[in-house]
Formats: C-alpha cells, structure tokens, sequence
C-alpha cells in the first residue's frame, strides 16, 4: 500500500462466535454506510460513520456488504481438474477422478500454471486465506506457496505424505519425504504470510514410520500446522480399523502419532464419537466441516451440535473438488441443507462466523485476520447484495437483517463478488466495475 484508502458500506463481522441457533446473537456487529480506513501498510485503521478527512482515497458502495475476507480451512489445488466429476462414493472418486489429476502436479509448469489458476480463483470468489492441499510432488508445493507470495495472501500448506495405498506416481517413501518436507520448511515457512502444514492424506495412505516422521516434523517445527481427513466416510472408518486395529478409532490413529494438538485442522469429522470429540477438545484440535463434499459423494450428516456441545471449533471448507464450488457462500448455504437434513437449523451468523472470524481463531489467526477490527490486515470483500431483479426483491420484503444476510448467503456466488482486497491490495474486481480511485479527489456525491 502507498496510498490511504477509505471504503465505504455495509461493514459486516463478528466480536464473538454466535449460539448456532440464534438469529438474533449480539455477536454480529452490523455497521451501515459506515467507512472503513486502510492505512498504507495495509491494516484496518479504524471504522468511522463520517467520511475521512483529506488524505484518504475514498471508494463508496451504497448498499453493499463490505466483509472479512472467508478463509477456506480445507481445499484441493489439483482438484479443480476434477469439480463435478460424476463418481460414486470416496474411495472409488479418489481412483477415478482424483489421483489422475494429481499425478499430472509432476509437471512443474503444469503445477504453476494450476497454483496461479486456483489462488486466483479463490479470491475472485471471496476467499483472502486457506489451508490447502497441494500433491505429494515438492513441486506442487514450491508452485503454491510461490503463487501466494506473489500475491500476498495467508496460505497453509505442505507436501502431502502417501507411501502406500496409492498409485505408482503418487507413493513417496518415509526418508524421501522427510528431506523435501525440511527443504520446503526451510525455505517457505514463516516467510510473509506463508506457514508449513504437515500433511498426512489420511491414516490408510501413510505407515506407522510415515505418521511417525510426520509427528516428529511437527513437533520439531515452531508454528507448522497439521492437516489431515478423518472419519468421512463408513468404508474409510472400516478400512482405518483393519488397518490400525490396536487404535480405538480412526482419530486415535493421529493421536498416537502426535499429529493433534492447536494447530492441527482435520477435515469432516462426521462419523466421530463422543469420546473422539472429548480428545479433538483436549488437544485443541478443529474440524473442517465440509458440507458440499459431503452431500455430494453421501458421505453423512456432520453432527455440529455435538462437535459445539463438546467445545470443538468448528470451521466452514468447500473440499474442492469434493465440493463443487470454491464459492464460500454456496458452500454455507450447503452446510444450512446438512443441518437441516440432520434435524437442525443453523443461522447465517453461525455459518459466515465458521469461515471467517471462526477459522481465524481456529488458525491461531485472530490477530491477524477474519475481522474488521483496528489493526487487521485488511484482508476483505465487497460484495453485492442481489443479483437481478428475483434476489433484489427478495431484499427488498427482508424482514430484518439475518433475513435479508441469510437470502444473501443462500443465493450469493462469485458473480456477487465486486472487489477482493488482501492486505489491502486490491487482488480482484469484477469485470465492468469502475477502476478503484488512485488519489484522494473525492469525486462522488456525499449521501
């Protein structure tokens, strides 16, 4: 940033993490027509109802929502390749579909041209940060982390670890794996807003020596994270037992390799017990709640009510290319459909909190991102409210305001997406918006 700029909107965040249930949760903080101040090194630097003073380059959007940036906790890169592919059930949509994608990450200009291709489309969808997993190729993760630093985005991600179950192309072994994983730590890890993540796929795609290595990596590496699959699927449950049968349960297969605790986000988390979920809470854990992938390979009904009484946190993720959009809105509207099926209702404010503020603190990242509080990187999206005639409409009879934000979530998709900001940076505008302003003339009529 160079210059001092003033937005003006909706400004919509969170103080709290809402009751699941509660449309009326004191939560929400809610400021209309409100200006938000982004100072030149790219942080939030206060939120104000009169327009700034000379100095600040000002942008006004009457009536739209201006929003932290959502933070998908549990994504694919090579599996845009494969979104909406038709398939069965997990095991078999990971042979057909997924791992051929995968193996072409080999290719290091293909993994380039992918890692640029996917982070670009997650910011023009809204999504500023995400845990993501590349490919068992060191390549793919050197494109990644490469493509996010280019655009200064907060990116968690490490070489994924299979050495058995897997295809040729796709197995790595434990001494190999070991040495790119320190390579890649020593060169990404705490540089910008870059982080390792130790990546396990799941429990049947690595060996006791594997997992063992993997623990080790994390408890070896200040500030790494953990991320993983665990209890997706019946078959998956069933196969991790035969595999592992002196484990209690598929999550007590991390446990004794060391890979819970604080940092470690493991994604779906549906066919837990609540002995499980007491362990996901003593360690700190969190689960990534997959709500799209979920329906659309029949994996089950995560139970968020359980993982909530049990004091497990709780984030939104689209698992593409298991999830069929990288769309954050389309994927809480998903997850409202699985409660809903599960015999419960979730507010909007539950669901947004989930994939922003919610997965910060998830993260460790409250400090950093997920609000619009003073001293945030100004990591945000403008976002309109309706998209023809049918959607303004169904603003215009909103009875109040989780109404009207939950129609909003419920319709939204990237085509609602008018500005993407990461560190203040805008990195996204929607084709036919006027160009933001670059000095501080105030050429706009004050309301």
């Amino acid at each position: 940033m160079t210059v001092r700029r003033a937005l003006q909107g909706d400004l919509l965040d969170f103080v709290g993490e809402p009751a699941l249930g509660d449309p009326a949760s004191p939560a929400v903080r809610y400021r209309a027509g409100h200006w938000l101040l982004i100072d030149e090194a790219g942080r939030i630097a206060g939120v104000q109802a009169e327009p700034p003073g000379p100095g600040w380059v000002q942008e006004r959007h009457p009536g739209r929502l201006i929003l932290p940036g959502f933070i998908d906790t549990h994504v694919h890169s090579a599996q845009i390749d494969v979104l909406g592919a038709y398939g069965t059930a997990l095991l078999d949509w990971l042979n057909d579909h997924t791992f051929p994608a995968e193996q072409r990450m080999a290719d290091p200009v293909h993994a380039a041209a992918t890692s640029a291709l996917f982070l670009d489309a997650l910011l023009s969808h809204g999504t500023t940060a995400a845990m993501v997993f590349p490919t068992v190729h060191k390549a793919s993760v050197d494109a990644l982390f490469g493509a996010a630093q280019d655009r200064g985005m907060r990116l968690l991600t490490g070489k994924v670890l299979m050495d058995r179950h897997a295809p040729d192309l796709l197995r790595d072994d434990v001494a190999q794996a070991e040495r790119d994983c320190i390579d890649l730590i020593s060169r990404w890890h705490g540089q910008g807003r870059l982080a390792y993540a130790v990546t396990p796929r799941f429990a049947p795609t690595s060996s006791d020596a594997q997992l063992a290595m993997a623990g080790a990596l994390l408890a070896s590496t200040p500030g790494a994270y953990m991320q993983t699959h665990v209890a997706e699927n019946p078959d998956e449950v069933r196969w991790v037992q035969a595999l592992f049968p002196s484990a209690r349960s598929y999550l007590d297969v991390y446990h004794r390799f060391g890979l819970l605790g604080p940092t470690a986000m493991l994604a779906h988390g549906i066919w837990l017990d609540n002995d499980d979920r007491a362990l996901l809470h003593d360690s700190g854990s969190a689960i990534a709640f997959c709500p799209s992938s979920n329906l659309f390979l029949g994996s089950g009904l995560f139970d968020w009510a359980a993982a909530r009484a049990s004091g497990v946190g709780v984030t939104l993720a689209s698992d593409v290319g298991g999830g069929t959009s990288l769309s954050m809105p389309r994927t809480l509207a998903d997850g409202y459909k699985v409660q809903a099926l599960a015999g419960r209702r979730v507010t909007a404010w539950a669901l947004l909190h989930g994939a922003t503020l919610g997965a910060a603190c998830a993260l460790g990242l409250e400090a950093e991102i997920g609000s619009l509080e003073p001293g945030r990187l100004a990591d945000l999206v403008v976002w309109d409210r309706a998209q023809g005639p049918v959607e303004a409409r169904r603003q215009s009879v909103a009875r109040d305001l989780h109404d009207a934000v939950f129609a909003w979530m419920t319709m939204a998709d990237d085509r609602h997406v008018v500005s993407t900001r990461v560190a203040g940076v805008e990195r996204y505008r929607r084709a036919g918006e006027p160009a933001e302003p670059t000095d501080t003339t105030d050429t706009f009529t004050t309301p």
